[in-house]
């Protein structure tokens, strides 16, 4: 069965302001679309200035409230500039969904890993995480508090021989976010985060081409048959980002088809 489920929106994030980052395309973008939907004003933070501004004046066309920001992962004080920029924009940051990643630039073993390919990791998906976290809550706490979602992987949840480094980055997120959790819990601060597995992004399909037949070798091993369409995972975040999630938080939600069963 290939046919995906596309949901009816019902306002699940009506009245709140959501910071989205790798917000130009993939899970990103799918998410930037369902949130404006479900009631948010979206604020899209990625590189890709043009892929950003595209899609905030298309969420606005549609009657959206949106935003477009240029930030680049690997500098602290572009993460910081743009959680400054929300503040400037709506005065409060209710939620924010820290999706930017980089792929591993060399498919292999550990022992072929190149030191570039773990330095750009841990900044990229690692460090970003933990300065945009920080910056994050700093500023809800100066409202009611919030709720944050960090976009981890499958790969963080086992042995990942293909992708060492980046697997091993996104497991010490599972890790930073389960301690922001209990960190911030009095603040009014749920953090969460989603590890999905297959999904037909951009990232996948530059994996397929250095590695021909994995997207095969992936969905075999999916038992729901497919790989997971972005609007699918972003669902899950919209979940964890509104109040029906209000007593969840230090959660690592898989996302992955039964794959991680």
């Amino acid at each position: 069965m290939t046919t995906t489920i596309e949901s009816t929106p019902i306002g699940l994030l009506t009245g709140k302001v959501v910071l989205i980052t790798g917000a130009s395309r993939g899970i990103g973008a799918a998410a930037a679309r369902l949130f404006a939907q479900e009631g948010a004003a979206v604020v899209l933070a990625a590189r890709s200035t043009d892929a950003i501004e595209r899609l905030s004046t298309a969420i606005r066309a549609a009657g959206g409230v949106a935003d477009a920001v240029t930030v680049d992962l690997a500098d602290r004080a572009s993460i910081r500039a743009a959680v400054d920029r929300v503040e400037e924009l709506h005065g409060r940051l209710d939620g924010a969904f820290n999706n930017g990643a980089a792929a591993q630039r060399q498919v292999g073993p550990l022992d072929a890993t190149a030191e570039e390919d773990i330095d750009e990791q841990f900044t990229v998906n690692f460090r970003a995480h933990w300065t945009a976290m920080t910056a994050e809550a700093a500023l809800m706490r100066r409202g009611t508090g919030g709720a944050i979602v960090n976009t981890s992987s499958i790969g963080s949840r086992r042995a990942n021989p293909a992708l060492p480094a980046y697997g091993a980055m996104k497991r010490a997120l599972n890790s930073i976010t389960e301690t922001a959790a209990v960190s911030w819990a009095r603040d009014g601060i749920r953090v969460n985060g989603i590890t999905p597995g297959g999904t037909a992004t951009e990232m996948i399909d530059a994996w397929e081409a250095a590695t021909p037949g994995i997207v095969t070798q992936i969905t075999a091993s999916i038992p729901l048959g497919r790989l997971a369409e972005p609007h699918q995972i972003a669902e899950v975040a919209a979940w964890l980002l509104s109040d029906r999630a209000s007593y969840v938080t230090g959660a690592i939600v898989p996302v992955d088809g039964g794959a991680g069963a």
